[in-house]
């Protein structure tokens, strides 16, 4: 980048003036360091932005846990903690939103309403985004444990019974039903640069009994 800058500044043979191209080379390069600065910055302010949200998200759950009901992890929030969603196996773990509004799946998963809350009888749905929060659903396998803690502080175990790739429109999901079942859904395929049709759908039955895992280090 210096030596384009040096480029741009050095005289022509014919005078003191910079040539035509020098100047535009000159402020190309000025433009470049501007753009490189600015996304430098912009990243730094993002991963703020995300590691603060984190902490109020946390300090909202907490004060879920103590019987707060929707507890907005900031004021203009519309949208606020109502389970804890853990993989053991994969180390994954993330505080469950309210609702699957834009806002609240920028900062975690969304527990879509109008269906049962996980370990009611019936599917509930939990969607996330494919390239953050739900991104390790492309590890996930038959068999693995989920485990939910809701707001009473209680872990419900599901293991995973079902993987499957559906159209957005046409799942076959219906929160309806006896058993007490979770899907976990996100868009397909996982390396995708543009949201399309499809959707990865992992389906888990509630499991009788204490969870297998409560923790992971």
């Amino acid at each position: 980048m210096i030596p384009v800058i040096a480029f741009g500044l050095r005289r022509n043979g014919a005078g003191s003036r910079p040539s035509p191209l020098g100047l535009a080379l000159f402020f190309a390069s000025l433009c470049m360091l501007a753009t490189g600065a600015f996304f430098t910055l912009d990243g730094v302010r993002i991963k703020a932005k995300a590691f603060t949200a984190q902490v109020l998200l946390d300090k909202a759950w907490r004060k879920t846990l103590a019987g707060e009901a929707a507890a907005r992890p900031w004021p203009w929030a519309d949208t606020w903690p109502v389970l804890m969603l853990e993989a053991p196996r994969l180390r994954q773990k993330s505080i469950v939103l309210h609702g699957v509004s834009g806002q609240a799946m920028a900062f975690g998963p969304g527990l879509m309403t109008g269906g049962p809350a996980p370990g009611e009888p019936g599917l509930a749905v939990i969607s996330a985004h494919r390239d953050t929060h739900f991104r390790f659903l492309q590890d996930v396998a038959l068999d693995d444990e989920i485990l939910v803690t809701g707001a009473d502080g209680a872990v419900r175990a599901f293991r995973i019974t079902d993987l499957r790739i559906v159209e957005a429109t046409r799942s076959g999901l219906s929160h309806d039903g006896d058993k007490s079942q979770l899907a976990l859904v996100t868009c397909w395929p996982f390396d995708a640069l543009r949201r399309g049709p499809l959707r990865f759908v992992a389906i888990a039955d509630r499991v009788d009994g204490p969870p297998l895992n409560t923790a992971y280090g």
